[in-house]
């Protein structure tokens, strides 16, 4: 999605001023993060998880450096570029954002990028995945994992395991693309045989004619990508045709199992195998802190991997400010974000200073129930993993 080039032309002069880096906040000011993400529409899942996980963080820590608080503010965009990107806008301008984060899918963040770049206002993605969106813009921080990651890993341990033959279905938008290059490349590498390679429409899907093309195949597997939330539909739609039944092993990317979701699924989703960078079940001192205090202050909620993504952004924007004294330059911001390494509920961290992407173990997961729910346990760690698709020596 480009930016409309009347649109930022018709910047103010005093809004340009600001664009081009005046100094931002004094001491005492508050540091001003505008979360743009999908609160309604078919993606809200995504956006209640984010903006509830970065509140969390800010109630954990009142004040970032030298007593500056920080105050967020969140804009619904329902999913929709052209309201992200005039979301985006009015931030800059009228609020005075120092950050922009969150950005549910692919299109949304890029819709956002070029106004990050004008503005030199550092824009962080809790949630899309597409490899080329730190590529739209020297400004985009990932808080999250990319699909390459993840569908990298699946495939690994696909040919590994001797699944011998594999029909992809994946979404058919960036990260989709994405996932269904890095796997078939990943899992032919090692052995395998890719039967047919499915896509299916982002808006508005009907999963039952392309489960029935991946039935018809006979495969040993059916590896899947959809966006989170969309796995429930999947899931049943598998079940209805009896393909489990007929032997054939549903597998995929986290986005699949949800923790936000996955209880609903119910027992059609026992044993389903998913690489992923967070599960809930992650069994760390810090993970069981953030699951117990994320219910807490949300009902009993569980969070998700939207929601560690969302976490993790202000980590880095706490952290970098202490880098930078208090200073929210965007460009000061930025070099103080890479490099960066901590704990998270995920395990650890590391901002690639060269890609601006995160380097961070990915988990293969089995859903099992445990007490009455059912969880994504991890049976296995690809350590440090760093974004294949956007690797620069």
């Amino acid at each position: 999605m480009q930016l409309n080039r009347r649109g930022l032309l018709g910047l103010s002069a005093s809004a340009a001023a600001f664009a081009i880096g005046t100094p931002r906040g004094r001491a005492a000011d508050p540091v001003k993060v505008g979360l743009i993400l999908p609160m309604t529409g078919p993606f809200q899942s995504t956006g209640r998880q984010v903006d509830a996980a970065a509140r969390l963080y800010v109630q954990q820590n009142p004040a970032a450096t030298q007593g500056r608080p920080v105050e967020i503010i969140t804009r619904d965009d329902a999913g929709v570029p052209d309201t992200t990107r005039r979301l985006a806008q009015e931030f800059v301008v009228n609020e005075k954002v120092s950050v922009l984060a969150g950005f549910g899918l692919t299109p949304l963040a890029l819709a956002a990028a070029p106004i990050a770049t004008r503005a030199k206002v550092p824009l962080i993605v809790t949630s899309a995945a597409t490899a080329s969106i730190t590529q739209a813009s020297p400004f985009v921080v990932r808080a999250s994992s990319t699909i390459a990651q993840t569908a990298s890993i699946a495939g690994d341990w696909a040919a590994r395991n001797k699944m011998g033959k594999v029909v992809t279905l994946v979404s058919d938008y960036g990260p989709g693309i994405d996932g269904e290059a890095w796997f078939n490349k990943r899992y032919t590498a090692g052995g395998g045989t890719i039967a047919a390679s499915l896509r299916v429409p982002l808006q508005n899907p009907d999963f039952a004619p392309f489960l029935q093309k991946a039935r018809d195949e006979s495969p040993d597997g059916l590896f899947v990508f959809v966006p989170s939330g969309m796995g429930a539909a999947v899931m049943r739609q598998f079940t209805e045709r009896g393909m489990g039944q007929s032997g054939i092993k549903l597998f995929g990317t986290g986005d699949l199992t949800d923790d936000d979701i996955l209880n609903g699924m119910g027992d059609p989703a026992l044993g389903i195998i998913t690489s992923h960078f967070y599960s809930a079940a992650h069994d760390s001192a810090v993970n069981h802190a953030f699951v117990d205090a994320f219910g807490k202050a949300n009902g009993g909620l569980r969070p998700n991997f939207m929601a560690v993504g969302g976490y993790d952004a202000m980590g880095m924007i706490y952290r970098a400010l202490e880098k930078t004294g208090g200073n929210t330059d965007g460009e000061a911001m930025v070099d103080a974000i890479r490099g960066l390494s901590f704990e998270s509920p995920r395990g650890p961290i590391a901002v690639d200073p060269a890609t601006r992407e995160l380097t961070q173990n990915v988990y293969m997961r089995k859903v099992e129930k445990r007490d009455g729910q059912l969880w994504n346990i991890e049976f296995e760690t690809f350590p440090a993993v760093k974004d294949p698709a956007n690797t620069k020596a």
